[in-house]
């Protein structure tokens, strides 16, 4: 009995601790890691768009059958674009990332980045039918392979493309009025280092006299 005990106390100090650890992990990461965090995000978003436009390029300008249309990756790897846990992962991990790097958005990069937020979520959402149906080794709908909702009216791979598209352009702009935020924001001082310095030194200048 008390060696229990000592172990469920032991796991009750533990868990506080570990709430804490990830609190502090976060503010970081929205704090003096944010401007690093957002680049390396935007690198990943940007790699898994480029691969999006090879496929869309070898499918609508090579005549590449849209089997073999495996963009970058893909022509390495064939065997890696047909498995859905690699397109559910990357769409977690954007999901995740959008999730975690939000608190540091302000002001209207916030209510952009929200936007991006709620549009991926559903993205992921898509994908997880997807993997479900591949991992299960079964098909919804109906439908001779994997297929998600909004993909029974219209193809996957434009679908896709306009998935990441409409989730790319307000995570963009976001990033850009978090880094060269509205006149009325820029009083408010950044918790990050994200701002650029031009905008910061203009903000201590004050109106400028007509």
């Amino acid at each position: 009995m008390t060696t229990t005990s000592t172990a469920d106390a032991a796991t009750e100090r533990a868990a506080p601790e570990r709430a804490g650890g990830v609190r502090r992990f976060v503010a970081t990461l929205n704090g003096p890691w944010h401007r690093r965090a957002l680049w390396v995000f935007f690198a990943i978003v940007v790699a898994h768009w480029a691969e999006h436009l090879v496929q869309a390029f070898q499918i609508w300008v090579s005549d590449t059958p849209r089997p073999e249309a495996r963009g970058v990756i893909g022509e390495v790897f064939p065997v890696l674009i047909s498995e859905e846990w690699l397109h559910y992962g990357y769409a977690l991990v954007m999901l995740l990332g959008l999730i975690l790097l939000r608190p540091g958005m302000t002001g209207q990069a916030r209510t952009w980045w929200t936007i991006a937020l709620g549009l991926q979520f559903w993205h992921h959402i898509e994908h997880l039918l997807l993997f479900v149906q591949a991992a299960g080794n079964t098909v919804f709908f109906g439908k001779d392979v994997p297929t998600s909702v909004v993909q029974l009216a219209f193809p996957r791979v434009e679908l896709h493309l306009f998935y990441n598209v409409v989730v790319f352009v307000p995570m963009a702009v976001s990033m850009y009025l978090h880094m060269v935020p509205p006149a009325a924001e820029r009083s408010e001082p950044a918790a990050c280092g994200c701002r650029l310095k031009a905008i910061d030194e203009l903000s201590h200048l004050g109106p400028v006299a007509a």
